[in-house]
């Protein structure tokens, strides 16, 4: 195996395409509803937002998988809309996973309420650096790398649009504004823009080591209007945090939708200038790694494609079978640079199921953690 070349974390190191002793792990959604911990946690914090706005017991959330798993990555406990109240958007999510906000759709709603408002993370969302605080002091000398978390653009508009998920009726409104008020639609992703990058630099500055960006409804979007949609903001956003925070690794994911499945839009992701793209189940790793390479991004680091389902269902079997051979095919590098060299980290394709045994998310992580090339394919 590549030795390697830094001190930082492992996940840190792969994620920026350095030699790493083995592949790190760690699982999108890993803090929440399947673990017993976090449900027994409920109980007594029985919203979201009392959980993940009260520094302590986000923390604790945030650790309780390394805890139980011995993952390679710790994500802060959040959400997406966790920065909209301080940009003048208050927001409600139901434990069922509902979101409830009241929608901006008219340019006298979003002046009112966006355009004027201050933003300010460290007086609005002072949670945030003290739950990212703790967890640097938790994290500090274990090699376990602390993710922030971060939505793109264009998904936080279509919250903003919708006052709720807009997968319910297609994003309805969202497309209306497309059509009916681009120049509306065009102010409110500028302010968004704007607003994210100020965000992510207040967790950067706060402890965190390397920024998952969710841009997660994207795909919803045909080529042509994500295009204009999506592409130019998730690149201002890219480009700014890498003018101002080089260092940092920027991880991107969209969920699998209509336009994206199959990797359709992996190209685009990697012209952001991101340092890995996360992707779903719906295209092999191998195929994902041969089109990014044909690209010129073969510099670009992979992360995911173990199908949740799989792991929510087993039989134990079966996710050492299916892991095993994701790890195969990750390490199997054209070029023969060495195994360890090949940029991936292991991860989902999507959230782990909340319905996905604790035995099974650990047999995962243990597989991946013990895995050498001599284990065969199967």
């Amino acid at each position: 195996f590549c030795k390697s070349v830094s001190n930082d974390p492992l996940l840190i190191r792969a994620a920026r395409g350095e030699p790493v002793e083995r592949t790190p792990v760690w699982m999108m959604r890993q803090a929440g509803r399947h673990m017993h911990a976090y449900r027994a946690l409920c109980k007594r914090f029985p919203t979201f937002r009392e959980r993940s706005e009260t520094p302590s017991v986000a923390a604790e959330v945030s650790l309780q998988p390394y805890r139980a798993y011995g993952v390679d990555g710790v994500i802060l406990f959040s959400d997406i809309l966790t920065p909209l109240p301080a940009m003048g958007l208050d927001f409600h999510v139901t434990e069922a996973g509902g979101v409830q906000i009241e929608p901006i759709q008219t340019r006298e709603c979003f002046e009112k309420r966006m355009k004027h408002q201050s933003f300010n993370p460290a007086t609005d969302l002072p949670f945030v650096a003290e739950t990212l605080k703790i967890l640097s002091g938790e994290l500090r000398g274990t090699g376990v790398a602390l993710l922030g978390f971060i939505g793109m653009p264009f998904t936080l508009a279509t919250y903003v649009l919708e006052g709720r998920t807009g997968t319910i009726d297609g994003f309805a409104c969202t497309r209306q504004m497309i059509e009916s008020d681009p120049c509306l639609l065009r102010e409110i992703l500028d302010l968004l823009t704007e607003r994210i990058i100020e965000y992510a630099e207040y967790q950067i500055k706060s402890g965190a080591q390397i920024i998952q960006l969710f841009d997660s409804w994207s795909g919803w979007l045909e080529p042509n209007l994500y295009d204009e949609w999506v592409a130019p903001y998730q690149k201002r956003v890219v480009s700014k945090l890498k003018q101002k925070r080089p260092h940092v690794p920027l991880i991107l994911y969209a969920a699998p939708m209509e336009h994206s499945s199959g990797g359709a839009y992996l190209e685009r992701m990697a012209r952001t200038g991101v340092d890995v793209i996360g992707i779903d189940h719906t295209i092999s790793l191998d195929k994902a790694r041969q089109r990014l390479d044909e690209a010129g991004f073969g510099h670009v680091t992979l992360q995911g494609n173990m199908n949740p389902t799989t792991l929510r269902d087993g039989p134990e079997g079966h996710i050492v079978e299916q892991t095993r051979c994701l790890m195969n095919s990750a390490m199997q590098d054209p070029i023969d640079v060495g195994p360890s060299c090949r940029r991936y980290i292991m991860n989902l394709g999507h959230g782990i199921d909340k319905d996905t045994p604790e035995s099974h998310a650990a047999l995962f992580v243990k597989t991946v953690r013990a895995f050498r090339m001599r284990d065969n394919s199967p």
